[in-house]
């Protein structure tokens, strides 16, 4: 017979998955069809405390409609979202404009509705002349119900979400109108993680963000003890927060165990393995297992990487993913090997709009660099692009490019490109390309992922994403050996970020660029440059050893 000691401890177990059924987020049989298109059907999911879901798909697929669903936004077509009605959800605002009239700090304290009713409630009672009996009740239960809420300490609180994402505190009793529009995305940010929310839904949270303060994100959200459901593009924050993947694909919404990379790599695998029926079942059950196996050994950084592990323990081969995902072909040929003389920056400065953005810039550049360019002011690297380019004039300094360089450049502003322009897709590529018949245009657009009538659109009706494909193109007919992008990621889904990211990665000539995404940063530059009030630091390494040695000497 069980001792009393065991059925405490199973007591105990089962009233943890009472308290856990409490919390779940339940998705039943969920459909959505929009404006005529099916985008996905039969959804049936659950969200649980303590895990972290990144939502991917393709561009189109239904990623923030599917975010829109969860938070009641939206209704879904068939089916049901049940939500613990005790459970306080907060979602980041998508409205730079929605907070104009209120100051920084009490837009961060309005993601709790509930604790900014009762401060205000509060105050106008206290001001009261005639304040009676009634009052002072009312008073003292709202008070016990502010202090339960943390009304204490909600502007420190607050204050401390503000300067994490690096907003300082003399802009925290500015108005929002005052402020930039990619400050008020960090105070929408903060806002929706303040006040110990149970669930929180983020669509593209690391938009505007500089790298410090993603950093800082991540490791917030880390410790965040909640269901926390994320839609976003950056691999790197994906892979640092997930424990889940949600992919929608195939009209269908399913969830996978594990992070971004796990997903994708595992995708590949399944891709591969399904496409050869010569293997035996057992043999590609077996090089599945091997690789279940391997990636859950994979190194540990933070608690939520732990617990992944375990959970990858449990998958079985029928649970990994397969992705019906197209990737285009970025591949850059240099007509020619660079020589040793590559490109020699001295004291380069510039002020513009009285902000000095360059400061007696100073270095070389070798053969074989891949040059990351960092900092907090991306008007700096914009700036730095445009004078090696020729487009403005240094206030100051001077470069020289090597003799056998040549470059092709990818503009952070792609605008005067495309805008104005009457071009269709196809004749526009036909001012960049060698070989001018239509089939080679359309072949080479094809695996670009512009296929059928897409190569007759104008191309200034052309998607952000679709303008960044066609300027990726430009630059790979150039035949340039050294290659200059600024922010080339912006715009790009998943799938396209991986391939250009791997384009670059295999380029054998230089690569000069600047990019908020950390592992667009880690696994194409050998070397960092750090754009400074002083001018720059420069170190040949990766970008995580570059971060390991800035936190090494506190700076």
């Amino acid at each position: 017979m069980p001792s009393p000691r065991i059925y405490g401890i199973m007591d105990k177990l089962k009233s943890d998955r009472i308290m856990e059924d409490k919390k779940l987020i339940t998705v039943s049989d969920v459909s959505l069809t929009f404006g005529g298109q099916k985008l996905f059907a039969g959804a049936s999911l659950k969200f649980t405390p303590g895990n972290c879901y990144g939502i991917i798909g393709a561009n189109g697929a239904g990623k923030s409609t599917f975010l829109k669903i969860l938070s009641g936004e939206l209704e879904p077509t068939t089916g049901e979202i049940a939500i613990p009605k005790d459970l306080r959800m907060s979602v980041l605002k998508q409205n730079q404009f929605q907070y104009d009239d209120k100051q920084v700090l009490e837009t961060v304290i309005l993601g709790n509705p509930r604790l900014h009713e009762i401060s205000v409630e509060k105050d106008a009672l206290y001001a009261k002349e005639d304040f009676s009996d009634e009052d002072g009740i009312r008073a003292s239960e709202l008070e016990a119900e502010f202090a339960e809420l943390g009304g204490w300490d909600a502007e420190s609180d607050a204050a401390k979400l503000l300067q994490g994402l690096g907003i300082p505190e003399e802009s925290h009793y500015l108005p929002m109108a005052e402020l930039t529009g990619g400050e008020k995305v960090k105070v929408l940010l903060a806002q929706a993680l303040f006040g110990n929310p149970d669930i929180v839904l983020l669509d593209e949270p690391t938009n505007n963000l500089d790298i410090r303060s993603i950093n800082w994100l991540e490791d917030f959200l880390l410790e965040f003890p909640g269901t926390l459901i994320v839609v976003s593009h950056d691999r790197h924050f994906l892979n640092t927060i997930c424990t889940h993947i949600v992919d929608i694909d195939f009209n269908q919404v399913r969830m996978y165990v594990g992070n971004y990379d796990f997903w994708y790599e595992s995708s590949k695998l399944m891709q591969r393995v399904l496409g050869d029926q010569k293997k035996k079942r057992e043999e590609k059950i077996k090089e599945l297992q091997n690789f279940i196996q391997r990636f859950s050994a994979n190194k540990s950084k933070s608690k939520q990487a732990t617990s992944r592990r375990k959970l990858l323990d449990k998958l079985t081969v029928e649970e990994m993913p397969a992705s019906s995902r197209r990737y285009p072909w970025v591949s850059f040929k240099p007509d020619r090997e660079v020589g040793k003389d590559i490109l020699g920056v001295e004291g380069l400065t510039k002020t513009i709009d009285g902000v000095r953005l360059l400061n007696n810039v100073t270095f070389r550049v070798n053969r074989g660099d891949k040059i990351a360019f960092i900092g907090e002011n991306e008007a700096a690297m914009t700036a730095f692009f445009r004078i090696l380019m020729e487009e403005l004039e240094p206030d100051a300094g001077t470069f020289r490019w090597g003799t056998t360089t040549s470059q092709s450049y990818f503009p952070k502003d792609n605008g005067p490109f495309f805008e104005g322009c009457d071009l269709t897709m196809i004749q526009w590529f036909a001012q960049f390309s060698p070989d001018e018949t239509e089939s080679y245009m359309r072949g080479f657009l094809g695996r670009m992922l512009f296929s059928g009538d897409d190569v007759y659109k104008p191309v200034k009706v052309l998607s952000g994403g679709e303008k960044v494909r066609c300027m990726l193109s430009r630059m790979m007919l150039s035949g340039a050996n050294v290659l200059l992008l600024d922010q080339p990621t912006n715009h790009l889904d998943l799938e396209s970020i991986t391939a250009v990211n791997n384009g670059l990665m295999d380029f054998p000539g230089n690569v000069l660029f600047t990019s908020q995404d950390h592992q667009f940063i880690q696994t194409v530059a050998n070397r960092i440059i750090e754009f400074t009030e002083d001018g720059c630091i420069d170190r040949t390494c990766t970008f995580d050893e570059y971060l390991e040695w800035k936190a090494e000497m506190g700076k």
